[in-house]
């Protein structure tokens, strides 16, 4: 065996802390010249880096919301009013407040001023089903949200019963007057033709009572390396939503990392705020990073308006933007993407899903910009690799580790592969959670004296690049978003009709893959239940996301010996008919 890192056959498990002071990292050579190998982290609370911006560059913008504008020093006393407010209510040091917004200036005070007190920010897509939030609500103990209008029906029932205390509930129109309609329909929210309305009740105040607050000074007592700044929620490959503790220090560390290997880093670059902030991805490389520069963020209402996007890039002339691939995809194959002046983006990182090659050739060619790959997890704040900007981009690879991250590629049993060989990706660094929150067991199987177990498999060459091969068990990951079957399946085994079911991902040209469910029907509907119903019954229950774009009755489905369904062999079935290839 050539121990290209020095390790091969070591095992993550028995070997422990030798195997990170033994390792070679070979993929060190091929980190652009601005890059460091080993960065220096502050160990700081994670509103630091808001504070900080605003003591240095108090008159920047730190964003632009459809036109309105920011200063950097009126966010952090908007966020400081968000402090009096939570004080006001008993907010302690490691209680959880959730935030269930879009990307709005709401989120960014909301997101700094719930960690200024100590507490920990409970993150929730605006568009989850109420059966949703109560998961998060119940599972992280937060008693206390704040929440987008569009929501209160989803809401309404959770503080009939308390199992949500207080909200408060913000309005895109808080801060100016935009056409709710517009925004709504964005929100493929047709049902909402005008302003939702929301009953007078005392567990509910808006937005408009916290900026009447005075601001507040007062801060929680942190300690960085332990102490927890934000539950991110994820499936892994079990499909039971987990809360990942991200310490304050992870965040920060992460911060450091994408900056640092960023080619362009000044509190002159404007970043586009297109990915959510609700998402890992989004909240550290497009509101977390750029605050720490001082930069301006320009916040898209909704990625999808691919119209708008253009326009934002070519009117404020956005310098650095994060996406999945489906936006990008979304970009170059808009029939007037010629009539916008594109030229002032510079870096863009492609992240969530594997990035077509011939997606960044043809990106790169219509932008002039610089389109990489790379990769994450939430469970590592999230970034852990990327392709170098000026160096060399291997296509198809997800790049190399990056400073002070280790990555290895390990067997079933723990044991580090050689190049070439198909394993899991096992990665260790500042970057890397705390645990799952009450999730013991889950903990113990994921973080391995440190190292944490992506459920990812992949292969390493021999200069230290990672090229992903499959994904463990059946995530399905549909335009950058993760879709855990077991979750489906559960929905649509509460229909009536539905006696068995089975959720795989297929592949799609727009989203990558896409949700095709499998079911069959008890004797007494068959004949009577068509597909459209189904996905209906789901639509109501599930983020859209998530809902089954195809559905397809059977008579039965494979099962093993032992009546387990298959999902393989509906795969293997899919595979067939696109002859071989998935």
């Amino acid at each position: 065996m050539t121990k290209i890192l020095g390790v091969e056959g070591y095992n993550i498990i028995a070997n422990g802390e030798r195997i990170e002071k033994d390792i070679k990292k070979v993929w060190l050579k091929f980190y652009d010249s601005h890059v460091r190998a080993t960065l220096s982290y502050p160990e700081i609370p994670l509103f630091e880096l808001l504070e900080s911006s605003s003591k240095k560059f108090s008159d920047n913008v730190i964003c632009n919301f459809l036109g309105k504008e920011l200063k950097y020093r009126e966010m952090d006393i908007l966020s400081d009013k968000v402090v009096s407010y939570l004080y006001e209510l008993g907010i302690e040091k490691g209680d959880k407040v959730i935030i269930n917004l879009p990307n709005t200036p709401h989120y960014i005070a909301t997101y700094y001023g719930i960690l200024k007190t100590g507490a920990i920010v409970v993150q929730s897509n605006p568009l989850y089903t109420e059966r949703e939030i109560r998961y998060v609500a119940e599972n992280s103990e937060a008693k206390v949200g704040f929440f987008i209008d569009f929501s209160y029906p989803r809401i309404r029932r959770l503080l009939d019963e308390k199992v949500i205390e207080k909200v408060v509930i913000c309005r895109i129109d808080d801060y100016l007057k935009f056409p709710l309609n517009v925004f709504y329909r964005l929100y493929k929210l047709k049902e909402l033709k005008k302003r939702v309305k929301i009953e007078d009740r005392k567990e509910i105040i808006f937005w408009r009572d916290i900026i009447e607050y005075r601001p507040s000074k007062r801060r929680g007592e942190i300690n960085p390396r332990e102490d927890v700044a934000v539950f991110q929620y994820t499936g892994g490959t079990t499909g039971i939503p987990k809360a990942v503790m991200l310490t304050h220090f992870n965040l920060i560390a992460n911060v450091k990392q994408v900056i640092e290997w960023l080619p362009y880093k000044s509190d002159k670059e404007v970043f586009a705020g297109a990915l959510p902030y609700f998402h890992s991805f989004g909240m550290t490389t497009s509101m977390n990073a750029p605050i720490a520069l001082g930069a301006k963020i320009i916040i898209f209402p909704d990625p999808r308006d691919i119209k708008r996007v253009l326009s934002y890039i070519h009117k404020y002339r956005i310098t650095i933007m994060c996406g999945v691939p489906t936006f990008f995809n979304a970009i170059v194959n808009h029939p007037k993407v010629r009539n916008y002046d594109l030229s002032s983006l510079k870096a863009c990182i492609s992240g969530a899903a594997p990035l077509p090659i011939e997606l960044k050739r043809e990106f790169e060619a219509v932008t002039g910009a610089k389109l990489i790959e790379g990769y994450g997890l939430s469970e590592s704040s999230p970034v852990t690799h990327a392709n170098p900007f000026n160096g060399i981009n291997k296509e198809g690879s997800i790049g190399i580790p990056f400073p002070d991250t280790l990555a290895v590629i390990v067997s079933e049993e723990g044991r580090i592969l050689s190049v070439g060989e198909i394993g899991e990706i096992a990665v260790k660094g500042p970057q890397v959670m705390k645990g799952y929150y009450k999730m013991s067991e889950e903990t113990a199987k994921t973080l391995i004296n440190g190292w944490l177990l992506t459920g990812d498999i992949a292969k390493m060459d021999e200069d230290g690049y990672f090229y992903i091969v499959d994904r463990k068990k059946d995530l399905i990951i549909a335009g950058g978003y993760n879709i855990y079957p077991r979750e489906v399946e559960e929905v649509l085994y509460e229909h009536p009709a539905i006696i068995e079911a089975a959720v795989i991902g297929v592949p799609d040209k727009y989203r990558g893959e896409t949700v095709k469910a499998f079911i069959v029907l008890r004797e007494e509907y068959r004949g009577k239940v068509k597909e459209e119903e189904i996905i209906k019954f789901c639509k109501e229950r599930l983020a859209p996301y998530k809902v089954p774009k195809i559905v397809e009755i059977r008579d039965e489905l494979p099962k093993s010996a032992i009546g387990k369904i298959l999902r393989r062999a509906l795969r293997e079935e899919e595979i067939s008919k696109l002859g071989g290839k998935f």
